[in-house]
């Protein structure tokens, strides 16, 4: 790996749509007390859903620490004797593990962001890490094992790396429409704990520099109650250029109605990098705020001597926090009294993607952990290293 310091724009490398055909998924074991209850057990079973899930289409490149490692691999040697045939000849993808310490398990926000040029190399971005707000509004201390998991993927891929870390951005902070748009939101970028030295217009800026972007698109807010100051990933994302979904509720009461609303109007007076207008989809919510319980609540670990979440508690629940696979759309199901608001946002998913399978997974034990089926993947693009440069 090679660090670089010049930008991805100026070498002429631009981060790619999500819905695109690529490599495959970066994935972490997870572990953490404070995040996952029952040390992790019930977590476990929800990853490898939906690990199983993303094998149908591509291989997933799966992380553990050396506590967990050997359940790590014992769950990749099983799918690879499960699926032998498959894997064969081409119709399923194995589970590849390798060693890493990380602090938890949210990939998509650690791993590093990558960036493709024209003749299908790829780099990858590293920005500084720092929990979601640091010593402001972080959610955890100490970060340090997540502070350097892009470096370690980048070695892992043999991928050159560029320094991004005077930035402070996750993963789930951006969207990309792989035509020149990025997605983000106000609430998250403009949040104390990021980059408080920097102006709007030159955070902007950065985002333009290090994603090889033409044109930001601000969005105010996220999803009501989201605890990483509202990433995008959880209201808003493309399903093609020109299209989105957004999290959306009917409710004038729901706390999410205005934060979605607002969005809206930002979404229906804007054009995207080509000049095209926006069309939105609207991927309503479920319909019963999805709350932890007092047994999830006792679950988890403390984190600094005290309880991380409280019986009561609204997650930030949203179905627009889904994995695009080379074949499917991996979706979140809540279950319980939103079943029929599952099976409604599956409906609408499949006309918008009648080229992909749509797969749901029960992911209320991801979402009690803080997170969601977007939060724990990272794309990695096709593309070819830069070997021996």
């Amino acid at each position: 790996m090679k660090l670089l310091h010049s930008t991805p724009k100026a070498d002429g490398f631009s981060m790619p749509g999500e819905f695109e055909p690529h490599q495959g998924c970066i994935m972490i074991w997870p572990q953490r007390p404070g995040s996952w209850k029952k040390d992790a057990k019930d977590a476990e079973r929800a990853f490898c859903a939906v690990m199983e899930a993303i094998t149908k289409s591509e291989p997933v490149y799966l992380a553990a620490g050396k506590k967990v490692l050997a359940r790590a691999e014992a769950f990749a040697a099983q799918q690879k004797e499960k699926y032998r045939d498959a894997i064969a000849e081409g119709r399923h993808f194995p589970v590849f593990v390798f060693e890493a310490e990380t602090d938890d398990a949210w990939a998509r926000d650690v791993a590093p962001t990558f960036v493709r040029r024209a003749d299908g190399t790829v780099r990858g971005v590293d920005w500084q890490f720092n929990a979601w707000g640091g010593l402001v509004d972080g959610l955890y201390f100490p970060w340090e094992k997540d502070y350097h998991a892009a470096r370690k993927c980048c070695d892992l891929f043999q991928m050159d790396c560029y320094d991004a870390r005077d930035f402070v951005l996750e993963g789930g902070s951006i969207h990309s429409d792989g035509e020149g748009t990025i997605l983000t939101t106000e609430a998250c970028l403009l949040s104390a704990g990021r980059n408080p030295q920097m102006s709007k217009a030159e955070i902007e800026q950065k985002l333009l520099e290090m994603l090889g972007a033409e044109k930001v698109i601000w969005l105010p807010s996220g999803i009501y109650q989201d605890e990483t100051n509202e990433h995008v990933d959880n209201i808003c994302a493309f399903t093609k250029p020109g299209e989105v979904v957004l999290a959306w509720t009917d409710d004038p009461q729901d706390p999410q109605y205005e934060l979605s609303a607002a969005c809206l109007r930002v979404l229906e007076q804007e054009t995207d990098a080509k000049g095209r207008p926006i069309r939105v989809h609207k991927l309503p919510i479920p319909s019963k705020p999805v709350c932890m319980t007092a047994k999830e609540c006792a679950g988890i670990g403390l984190w600094d001597g005290q309880p991380t979440r409280t019986p009561g508690e609204r997650l930030a629940a949203s179905y627009v926090n889904f994995y695009f696979s080379n074949g499917a759309v991996v979706m979140p199901a809540f279950g319980g009294e939103n079943i029929k608001s599952d099976q409604r946002a599956a409906e609408i998913m499949e006309k918008l993607c009648p080229e992909r399978k749509v797969i749901t997974v029960d992911a209320r034990d991801i979402l009690t952990g803080g997170g969601n089926i977007h939060c724990i993947t990272q794309q990695i693009p096709f593309g070819k290293a830069e070997q021996g440069e």
